[in-house]
């Protein structure tokens, strides 16, 4: 059995999703390499396990318990995903019929996507839809903004940016 390197293994899932060979460098993206190193960050409602880096972890612990003390509450709705996991995201929209296009404006192509590292957070709150724009209109938002650095997270898409992603005021990387 011949085992590809992790950009060989890319290459071959993006031609085989349709996503051009020129992908990460037209959209100023860097290949993401997968974390092994997980640890059980939050367990939700239907048993899935979300899980971050072990060295991110504490951070978003701390970043978390601090924001209680301020009267807010940050909820884990995505962390880690594996790169198999990233396709299946997109195959599942493709067979919905949303164009590709539309597809990768919202969600990385395999291997792209800042979640592998296991540093990428999405970020909710109570009374807030999830992964959506709204996001920045809440207390979570404004208390990310002003103290989130001080835990070593930043937000990846804001708007403006060159990535082509839609902005994404939920989605902070450390």
């Amino acid at each position: 059995m011949i085992v590809q390197s992790y950009p060989a293994r890319i290459a071959t899932i993006l031609r085989e999703l349709g996503i051009p060979d020129d992908y990460g460098v037209a959209r100023g993206l860097v290949l993401q390499r997968e974390e092994m190193d997980l640890e059980a960050a939050r367990v939700l409602s239907d048993g899935r396990t979300l899980r971050l880096s072990r060295y991110i972890l504490p951070r978003w612990n701390d970043m978390v318990n601090a924001s209680v003390g301020d009267g807010v509450t940050l909820l884990l709705i995505s962390g880690f995903r594996s790169v198999e996991h990233q396709r299946s995201i997109i195959e599942g929209k493709l067979a919905k019929g949303i164009s590709l296009g539309e597809i990768l404006k919202v969600n990385a192509a395999p291997g792209f996507s800042e979640h592998h590292t296991g540093r990428a957070v999405d970020i909710g709150t109570p009374g807030c839809p999830a992964l959506s724009e709204a996001f920045e209109t809440t207390q979570a938002f404004a208390w990310l903004t002003q103290h989130a650095g001080k835990f070593g997270f930043r937000m990846s898409y804001p708007r403006g940016h060159s990535s082509g992603f839609i902005y994404e005021p939920w989605h902070w990387m450390a």
